[in-house]
């Protein structure tokens, strides 16, 4: 695989059950990339390691008075030269081409698994979490499995080196043999010290990171309430744990370093003193000892990517394992019906067009091309609901792990549902047509039933960009804008455009939509969602940041464009409901009443207390005046 190459037409599946073992996954999948590299960096390390040998022939030929010898030391000081030179140029290139390689696997497979979780992915893992795994930590596994061919070639040449000394001249070869071991094992006493200052380090930054990226998602609100000093304050002081904990680590590793510098200074000296007495004995001539301290202080720089390989695998295993772990996640807890589904010889079909919704868990049924909305009293109960109507509900080790949350007392999301979750897990699946979503692939899954949960993401770029979204063609992007009553959207984004935009949908939209209003946003992602006309369209709260006059022409809007076609909201906005062919009531998981909006009003106690806020009071009392909220309705109605 080169560079050019990329991305990888399929990244594999990668064996997650540990770090150690997902960094040997990847090592086994560039094994081509490895080698090529190997055999560079042996052609630059022999070189490397000849040197020496050639000095130490060159000087005998001096001391001899031997020109033509001298001469050919010196042709092979030339090869030995290129050989050098063109080895360490091809290992550089073919090293950080298994880095790059390895990074982009890598994040080829966890954009893959984010994709394939969806929002589940968040209930398992931090969002700071997510962001340094995907950038620090994926640069930091490229590092370790770029440095394995430098190492291995690296430790070649100290063999050689060692191992040549000891024919070249055999009294010093000893000492050098023997020294040499000592200086490269000298630093594994301190590697877990120094591993574990690394790994706190690693843990504080992502803290801080987390911390950070909650603050500048928030920043609005926090302006908005005076907070933005003491959350800044609190990432003043998380930054400053960082640096402590960079700081701890950092005098870990120099100490390493300094044992890497002193000891082979320490052999240096050994060889020299023990060599001048060798030669002032007439044991050895003065090449041979020319040639062993060459060699000595040539050692210094392989002995250098020891040190690498043990930073690169102390940094990488923790990385390697927090990468694992997201790739061990499931998209749901049905691990068995994916080894039954991958056991299959035929794969399920996708169901014939126009068929029902069904949910077996609560008994919601969505009639095929008709408008249904569903009124749950908890809104995590309908965004539950809505990602599975979607095929992809929490797995179930997220159910476990909010369950453990809900134990321990964790004021986390997933422990306040963590019962309600934990009943959904085993679950039968929905059915659309007949057919379970689950056993479809996640593709035609996801071009069936499309969701669009309470808080969507504009990615940055142009509308046009925006709108560009796998899509069935027969919408286009102006009549879903108009349905989502998008007009002053696009004249807010037109008059932000630089000079020479003269179409809307050439106007660029910021990072997450943050320079338009919740409203606003709200209204894009919903006319994006529009655009791509799927089977089955499911809203969750689609409306709930725009006021009630624009909420009534969406409603109008939505179900015009929509007819005929299978549509699902969840929401509790009476202008909403109003305008549903049938409206489902949710009460404890399971449905509890079916009907018209002003039917149920009327019958249903549970019903109009969702629906119109009573409080406990005013249901003893008999509620509200229904006459009094239909002329409400009525009135909005005929001024929207």
């Amino acid at each position: 695989m080169q560079i050019s190459d990329l991305p990888y037409p399929d990244p594999g599946v990668p064996d997650a059950r540990s770090g150690p073992r997902f960094l040997l996954w990847l090592g086994r999948g560039q094994l081509g990339g490895q080698l090529k590299s190997l055999c560079w960096g042996m052609l630059h390390f022999t070189g490397v390691a000849a040197l020496p040998y050639a000095v130490g022939l060159g000087v005998d030929a001096v001391v001899d008075h031997e020109p033509n010898r001298l001469l050919l030391v010196g042709a092979l000081l030339l090869g030995i030269g290129v050989a050098i030179s063109v080895g360490d140029s091809m290992l550089h290139r073919t090293a950080v081409t298994n880095w790059i390689t390895a990074a982009a696997r890598v994040q080829q497979l966890l954009a893959r698994k984010t994709a394939e979780l969806g929002s589940a992915l968040t209930r398992r893992v931090a969002a700071g979490e997510v962001v340094a795994v995907s950038t620090g930590d994926v640069e930091k596994i490229g590092w370790f499995v770029e440095a394995v061919s430098r190492f291995l070639a690296a430790l070649f040449s100290v063999v050689l080196v060692c191992v040549g000394l000891l024919f070249f001249a055999p009294e010093l070869g000893v000492v050098v043999a023997i020294g040499v071991p000592l200086i490269a094992l000298a630093p594994l006493p301190l590697l877990p010290r120094a591993t574990r200052r690394a790994d706190v380090q690693r843990e504080k930054a992502g803290k801080a990171t987390e911390l950070a990226s909650d603050t500048v998602a928030g920043l609005r609100v926090l302006r908005g309430i005076g907070g933005e000093e003491l959350f800044l304050g609190r990432y003043r002081e998380a930054s400053q744990e960082v640096r402590k904990a960079a700081v701890r680590s950092a005098r870990m590793w120099a100490l390493i370093s300094a044992i890497q510098v002193v000891l082979p200074g320490a052999l240096m000296i050994t060889v020299v003193w023990y060599g001048a007495t060798l030669v002032s004995d007439g044991r050895i001539a003065v090449g041979e000892l020319v040639a062993a301290f060459s060699a000595v202080a040539t050692l210094l720089y392989p002995l250098r990517h020891f040190q690498e390989i043990a930073m690169a695998y102390s940094f990488s295993r923790p990385s390697a394992k927090r990468a694992a772990r997201v790739l061990s996640l499931n998209r749901t807890d049905a691990v068995a019906a994916v080894a039954e589904r991958t056991a299959r010889t035929e794969p399920v079909r996708a169901p014939a067009p126009g068929g029902d919704l069904y949910d077996p868990r609560t008994g919601l049924l969505a009639p095929a091309g008709r408008f249904t909305a569903v009124v749950c009293g908890d809104p995590d109960l309908a965004g539950r609901l809505a990602e599975r109507l979607g095929g992809h509900p929490m797995d179930e080790a997220a159910a476990s792990d909010a369950g453990a949350e809900a134990e321990a007392g964790a004021p986390s999301p997933a422990a306040t549902t963590a019962e309600t979750t934990a009943d959904t897990v085993g679950a039968p699946s929905v059915l659309l047509g007949g057919v379970a979503l689950d056993e479809l692939d996640l593709d035609t899954a996801r071009t069936l039933v499309l969701v669009q949960d309470k808080d969507p993401v504009l990615l940055s770029g142009t509308l046009r960009e925006l709108f560009d979204v796998p899509a069935s063609g027969a919408v286009d992007s102006a009549a879903a804008l108009d349905a989502a009553q998008c007009a002053d959207v696009l004249d807010a984004l037109l008059q932000s455009a630089p000079d020479g935009v003269e179409d809307p949908m050439d106007a660029r939209i910021t990072e997450r939509g943050r320079s338009l209003s919740g409203g606003q946003r709200q209204r894009l992602a919903l006319a994006r969602s529009l655009v791509t006309d799927p089977e089955v369209l499911v809203l969750d709260e689609p409306t709930s940041a725009v006021d009630s006059h624009t909420e009534a022409r969406i409603a109008d809007g939505v179900a015009a464009l929509r007819a005929g076609r299978t549509t699902v909201v969840l929401a509790s906005s009476p202008l909403l409901l109003d305008r549903a062919d049938r409206v489902v009531l949710i009460d404890e998981g399971t449905v509890a009443a079916v009907g018209t909006h002003r039917d149920l009003l009327r019958s249903e106690p549970r019903y109009r207390a969702v629906v119109t806020r009573e409080t406990d009071e005013e249901q003893r009392l008999g509620g509200l005046e229904l006459t009094e909220l239909e002329e409400a309705l009525t009135e909005i109605e005929e001024s929207a």
